[in-house]
């Protein structure tokens, strides 16, 4: 279900025909470094590299062996006559299928790579958009003080930066071929035709292994895309929260012939968003069975084969999915900065709390008493629907402490724009470096009620 949603570049990865292709890719190297051994004749070798694996053959042999690399070497065989005794020469299934594995988890790294490149890239034009763009910051859900829709993408920024730093770190983990036969001995198998093997291949070869490349490495690949699906989940459940009807800040792109609901028409729901959080959570799930592979009997079992057929793909094209999705929203998010200004005004000013609070501290009050004195005003505001700044101005305690005039320069948002331009700075976002319009600043006010 997941492949149907899927680009064609990753489902190609983790089809049938390129995991067979891998295979006999893996196959062919190892043939090759043997003959520079001089173990296989060089003649053989061209044909060696023509051999091609007929995948309805390979089905009808596996009905009868019932083991896929057995079915796959017989069909190999009746491609190549007589070369095909040098075909899989000292080697055991795992050298193969490891091996092959890691080639397609390093093209799939690389696809994802791109994508997440391309969503950093996005994040950064909204945020140098939005820079001065004032919204409420909230906590626990609740209105705290005022921030910019910038900001708030630029932290979404630096958290896919990291996520590339992981994802870059997960791929060269990954990148490793194991050509060390049964139980990693060497025993019919030389380390020296591992090497060769694995350098024609673009692989280091594993410094050790026992019959299988160990799990801790696949464990590391899927924990890192299930981080990266989180970051997603984490970005997606706030347009979802700020989509809300009566929050209504952003809103997902939405079709002119959309329908958002069988029974009712006026909905427009985010339904995009939605199914990045979905998707997330199945890769989590995976990321868990990755880290349980980790524990295999001796040497060896096939506890995690089976479940590696569902979860190495399927984690690769659920996050190459919900990147692409969320990448899309996020180029045409629609962002409302006239909804923010009104949501920043809620609360009737009682986001300079903060600020009337430290005023009263530098006066000389101790932090309880400044803390008790705004406090009791801001209660009074939030019960009654009553303006803060009035509030304030009318209280006697307050006003022998700061004048009016003083309280009316608190009453500023421009005051918390004030480290935007270092904040940005300090991330590298500047025009010139990324495309995309800087917003005017907004000039608000709180309103008087």
């Amino acid at each position: 279900m997941i492949e149907r949603y899927s680009r064609p570049e990753m489902k190609r990865v983790w089809s049938d025909e390129n995991k067979y292709d891998k295979w006999l890719e893996v196959e062919i190297a190892v043939c090759d470094a043997w003959s520079e051994l001089g173990v296989i004749p060089r003649k053989a070798i061209p044909k060696i590299k023509l051999a091609k694996c007929n995948l309805k053959r390979m089905e009808e042999i596996l009905q009868e062996t019932r083991h896929d690399v057995t079915a796959f070497l017989g069909a190999v065989a009746e491609s190549l006559g007589e070369e095909s005794r040098y075909i899989h020469l000292g080697l055991t299934s795992s050298d193969i299928i490891d091996t092959a594995t890691s080639l397609q988890l390093v093209e799939a790294s690389d696809l994802l790579l791109n994508e997440v490149k391309e969503l950093t890239t996005v994040l950064a034009q909204r945020a140098i958009e939005h820079k001065y763009t004032l919204t409420i910051g909230r906590t626990h859900g609740i209105h705290a003080e005022p921030t910019t829709f910038g900001l708030k993408m630029a932290v979404w920024l630096e958290e896919m930066r990291r996520n590339t730093q992981r994802l870059t770190e997960a791929r060269k983990n990954i990148a490793v071929g194991k050509i060390s036969g049964a139980v990693g001995t060497y025993a019919t198998v030389t380390p020296d035709v591992e090497a060769r093997a694995c350098k024609k291949l673009r692989l280091s070869p594993a410094p050790v292994s026992n019959q299988v490349l160990q799990r801790d490495r696949h464990a590391q690949f899927v924990t890192t895309l299930a981080i990266i699906a989180g970051s997603l989940e984490k970005f997606a459940t706030e347009i979802r929260a700020l989509q809300k009807t009566e929050v209504r800040e952003v809103e997902e792109p939405f079709g002119t012939r959309q329908t958002g609901s069988s029974a009712m028409p006026h909905k427009r729901n985010p339904e995009l968003s939605e199914r990045v959080c979905g998707l997330a959570r199945l890769i989590r799930g995976y990321a868990l069975t990755s880290l349980e592979n980790m524990a295999l009997w001796h040497e060896r079992d096939i506890s995690h084969s089976s479940n590696e057929r569902l979860t190495l793909p399927d984690s690769c094209l659920a996050l190459d999915y919900i990147l692409s999705l969320f990448t899309s929203v996020m180029k045409r998010l629609q962002v409302y900065p006239h909804r923010m200004k009104r949501n920043l005004e809620l609360t009737r000013g009682l986001v300079f709390s903060q600020r009337v609070m430290l005023a009263l501290i530098d006066k000389g009050l101790s932090r309880q008493e400044g803390y008790r004195l705004v406090q009791r005003n801001a209660m009074k505001s939030w019960k009654g629907n009553r303006n803060f700044l009035t509030l304030l101005k009318a209280d006697k305690e307050v006003k022998d402490i700061i004048s009016a005039e003083e309280l009316d320069k608190i009453f500023d948002y421009q005051y918390y724009l004030q480290h935007v331009d270092e904040i940005f700075r300090r991330l590298g976002l500047t025009k010139s470096q990324w495309q995309g319009s800087i917003s005017d600043k907004v000039e608000l006010k709180p309103r008087s009620i």
